[in-house]
């Protein structure tokens, strides 16, 4: 003889399925469920880009989790979804998907260490240290405008006065030729070396030449090169090494591929 649930029973089971069914659901739209996971997602991506994620948002992000899937199943409903021009931005979108969780996937197993900060910045140190320049130019297109420069100064002339009204560089011209502080490095070979062979105080009597232009330099000063200490500068070290690491996971990838 077959055994059936008394009415009671049958009820609580049923509020209880329907309960969990509910819990597993945002909304159902049109018959279709719609599940909790899509909202969940909205709402990571909220929180990572750093917006509060309260009561009032959650209510906000539902109804546009129920908003897309009204007018998604209208488009569907329309045929919308079978065109080519459809398919084919679907799939660029699941590329770029795909994409960043490759990446995300690589540089969660290959995290940059704090032995490779500390090399890099040992790099960065030894190449920026020692000394830092003060200096001043005047930049003209012609070595005769440049001699003249040089004639000026040697009667008299204020150096920043004459590089405010005669220098071609834009930068430092309204300033008076002010390049501020700087390494020898940050300058072309020419300059540089005419720059570190100068006194304190003393300009070139005998104009430089360079790619751009005829350069009058007066070196105003020199002191050792004050870099910022690691902490100071780890996110940024951080995140160069991140970048170069994933930069060359992707030309890697690109020289392993068969491309024809």
């Amino acid at each position: 003889m077959k055994k059936t649930l008394i009415p009671a029973l049958a009820v609580t089971i049923g509020a209880l399925l329907g309960g969990m069914a509910s819990a597993q659901n945002v909304a159902i739209v049109n018959g279709k469920p719609i599940p909790t996971a899509r909202f969940d997602n909205f709402v990571s991506q909220m929180a990572k880009q750093g917006r509060p994620v309260d009561d009032t948002m959650r209510k906000q992000i539902k109804d546009e989790v129920i908003s897309r899937e009204v007018f998604a199943q209208e488009a569907s409903a329309r045929g919308l979804d079978a065109s080519d021009d459809f398919k084919t931005q679907v799939e660029n979108a699941r590329q770029v998907i795909l994409i960043r969780e490759l990446f995300a996937d690589f540089q969660k197993k290959n995290p940059v260490t704090d032995g490779e900060i500390k090399a890099e910045y040992d790099k960065f140190v030894a190449s920026n240290g020692g000394k830092e320049y003060k200096a001043r130019h005047v930049l003209v297109e012609k070595e005769a405008e440049a001699k003249a420069i040089v004639a000026a100064l040697k009667k008299g002339g204020k150096f920043e006065d004459i590089a405010k009204k005669q220098s071609k560089d834009p930068g430092s011209g309204a300033n008076g030729g002010d390049l501020d502080w700087a390494p020898a490095s940050a300058y072309v070979k020419e300059f540089s070396d005419a720059m570190a062979a100068l006194a304190k105080g003393k300009y070139t009597e005998t104009p430089v030449k360079s790619q751009f232009g005829w350069h009058v330099i007066r070196l105003d000063d020199t002191r050792e090169a004050k870099l910022p200490p690691l902490d100071q500068v780890r996110p940024q070290v951080l995140q160069q090494l991140e970048q170069k690491k994933l930069a060359d996971y992707q030309d890697a990838l690109r020289k392993k591929a068969k491309i024809e």
